[in-house]
């Protein structure tokens, strides 16, 4: 992998790790700073601040880690850096 290809794979990888990590932000902290007010609305039969609170969250951080190793092997397969190549 030459160099400019090494800090472009490197480049996006960044961007991808820092955008799960704003959304990790938001899932962990920010949902829960605010689950009064989100207790106003219902989802599933359930006030939603609740909801996020029990089940939102984690189902939000297991989508999150599918999403992660998905898009992190198509950056490595398009920079050359493929686990099988």
């Amino acid at each position: 992998m030459e160099s400019s290809t090494g800090d472009r794979h490197w480049s996006r990888t960044s961007a991808l790790m820092w955008s799960m990590f704003v959304l990790w932000l938001i899932f962990s902290f920010v949902i829960h700073f605010f689950v009064e007010k989100l207790n106003t609305i219902t989802f599933l039969g359930f006030p939603f601040g609740f909801y996020m609170a029990a089940q939102g969250s984690l189902l939000v951080f297991v989508l999150m880690l599918f999403f992660f190793a998905w898009k992190q092997d198509v950056i490595d397969r398009e920079e050359g850096a493929a686990e099988d190549e």
